[in-house]
């Protein structure tokens, strides 16, 4: 008895020290984020006079990074829109300068608040290294990457735990309690926001974290069309992009055995797709050429993205064989993004020696590839492949390629909100499925590939038949007059609005 008493005074000791702790360490990083702008302009004479290579040496050496670079944790990145007057958002922690970013929904948000006219801030809670929140989110985001690759090499793990545990064990509202539990290991994080600043989560962790943090001006931007109660910060205000996910979050439906009243009024908005600003107000340009390609007969160009986890690697090893006499004749031309993960270009390089072996390779030659975007007639043929080692690079070189391209091939991940006529390959966790069901029923992709053999049929008809390519097309304009792929710029009015 004597020895659990003894143990319970030690353990609120230890917990009241590791708060203290994680305050410190804020703290600290806010009074030394103060000189990051005279570290930088001292950086620049360095390196001017040949004492350094790199103003960064400076930087990291000098003190902790508190916007890291090209960090990429499962997508946990905030957007702080620095919307209120005379700038008083976090300029005296870092320069009004977006580092490298990653989450490809918080890079829609961020283009469409500069393109209102706001300049958006970054928040990456990955990269206060040392404290108890950013190694909680580092340790599950490894958990969630070695459970996404491991459920793309065994069957049996993905249909009887993977699968599962992605749609129906993340729905339940008794796993968002423990989140929501957890996310008081953040709260520290926040301590020197200002609490009205108008805040953007693009997953619901920062969110949480904001939340218990005190903040009152939040949204929950949530990512997918499968409602779950994973994505749930209660106290924020919640936003969708489908009337689907509007409908299974307002009544809550499947998260709990036991009957609930649903989300409170207010709470949740149906706001469309989040959507990069270069690409939305472009569309009508960027369709129009797409639609005279194709009735013109040229080569049909493919834009695929490859994720890390190798998600779909072996569906898109079977695709570049299929495609390869087409390639030879001329009629397809193929973009591959391997984004950062340069393990996966040596993977299939290994796996398709001439097909890759005669491939022009784009390495880290990010201003090389925005202006070849803007000319691709004069010099696409046959395969080309993308890598970056700046995660935001990696990532919004898809974007830039995507506007000249005739047909996305994805998995349905966020990108199945995207204006580009989509072929779906095979999802990664069950919450997926409803991504490429959504975009079907709209008329902008086609159904789920889920084998070889779909893939390649689907493959066949788009080449062979024009009209498919057309339609979905057709349809991108509608669905744009009705104003789908505004969500990005609706968040940003919302948060704004509420704060005014």
């Amino acid at each position: 008895m004597r020895r659990k008493i003894k143990t319970r005074v030690l353990y609120k000791r230890t917990s009241s020290l590791a708060v203290t702790r994680e305050s410190v360490s804020s703290l600290y990083t806010f009074g030394y984020g103060q000189f990051r702008r005279i570290f930088r302009k001292i950086g620049g004479l360095m390196k001017e006079r040949g004492l350094i290579e790199d103003v960064e040496e400076l930087l990291e050496s000098g003190h902790r990074v508190y916007i890291s670079q090209g960090v990429a944790v499962l997508g946990v990145f905030t957007l702080i829109g620095a919307i209120s007057a005379l700038g008083r958002i976090i300029d005296a922690v870092t320069d009004p300068i977006i580092a490298s970013l990653s989450d490809r929904i918080a890079m829609a948000i961020a283009s469409c608040a500069h393109a209102l006219g706001y300049k958006p801030y970054w928040f990456d809670l990955s990269s206060f290294h040392g404290t108890t929140g950013s190694e909680m989110i580092k340790k599950q985001n490894a958990l969630y990457s070695f459970g996404s690759k491991l459920s793309q090499r065994s069957r049996l793990f993905n249909r009887l735990y993977w699968e599962p545990l992605n749609s129906e064990g993340f729905r339940k509202l008794s796993y968002n309690a423990v989140d929501q539990k957890n996310a008081e290991l953040l709260v520290p994080l926040y301590a020197n926001f200002p609490k009205d600043i108008p805040f953007a989560g693009t997953h619901v962790w920062p969110a949480q974290g904001a939340v218990h943090g005190g903040l009152k001006n939040v949204a929950n931007v949530i990512p997918d069309n499968w409602p779950m109660g994973l994505h749930l910060s209660e106290g924020a205000l919640h936003t969708v992009q489908t009337p689907f996910a509007f409908a299974g979050y307002k009544m809550l439906k499947g998260m709990t055995k036991k009957k609930t009243l649903g989300m409170p009024s207010g709470s949740l908005l149906y706001t469309g797709h989040y959507v990069d600003h270069e690409l939305v107000s472009n569309l009508y340009e960027d369709t129009e050429k797409r639609r005279k390609r194709i009735e013109e007969g040229k080569p049909l160009r493919l834009l695929i993205p490859v994720g890390g986890a190798g998600a779909g690697k072996e569906m898109i090893k079977e695709l570049l064989r299929y495609l390869a006499p087409r390639i030879e004749k001329k009629d397809v031309q193929v973009l591959l993004n391997f984004g950062d993960h340069l393990n996966m270009y040596e993977a299939l390089c290994k796996e398709l020696p001439e097909l890759m072996k005669g491939a022009a390779v784009h390495f880290d030659t990010y201003e090389e590839v925005e202006k070849m975007a803007l000319h691709m007639d004069q010099h696409l043929e046959g395969v080309h492949v993308f890598y970056h080692q700046d995660i935001f690079e990696a990532v919004y070189a898809t974007n830039l390629l995507m506007r000249e391209s005739d047909l996305l091939l994805t998995k349905p991940s966020e990108l199945s909100f995207y204006p580009i006529p989509k072929l779906f390959l095979k999802r990664v966790g069950g919450h997926e499925a409803y991504g490429a069901i959504y975009a079907a029923q709209q008329g902008d992709g086609t159904a789920e590939c889920e084998t070889k053999e779909e893939m390649i049929g689907m493959m066949e008809a788009l080449l062979s038949q024009k009209e498919l390519l057309l339609a979905m097309n057709r349809r991108i304009l509608q669905l744009h007059k009705q104003q789908v792929y505004h969500g990005g710029y609706e968040v940003v009015k919302l948060l704004t609005e509420r704060e005014s």
